[in-house]
């Protein structure tokens, strides 16, 4: 397994420990290698919806969560993502310990 790959799967984890207890299950299984042909169509949706972030359901939240999806199973966007999420984590953590010293 790519050092890209297990750091995605890292992140996963991470964001999956964030969600309750129901989506961190529908996320989990989407993980997991056999869930692959679920995965992209899910992935492709959440990218075309997150086009249309300017009607209320959809959002632009969805962009990026399917394009994380998508860096599953195509390795050209696996150093991107985990590098993008690497950012996010550190500004999330970040700001809880600020909002932590207040």
């Amino acid at each position: 397994m790519s050092e890209h790959k297990q750091e995605l799967d890292r992140h996963f984890a991470w964001f999956e420990e964030k969600l309750p207890p129901r989506p961190a299950r529908f996320v989990g299984w989407l993980r997991k290698p056999s869930s692959r042909y679920a995965r992209i169509p899910v992935a492709i949706l959440l990218m075309v919806g997150g086009i249309f972030g300017f009607l209320p359901v959809l959002g632009v939240w969805m962009l990026p969560l399917g394009l994380v999806l998508f860096a599953q199973d195509v390795p050209a966007f696996q150093k991107p993502m985990a590098k993008g999420l690497g950012w996010v984590e550190r500004k999330w953590i970040a700001r809880e310990r600020a909002k932590d010293m207040r």
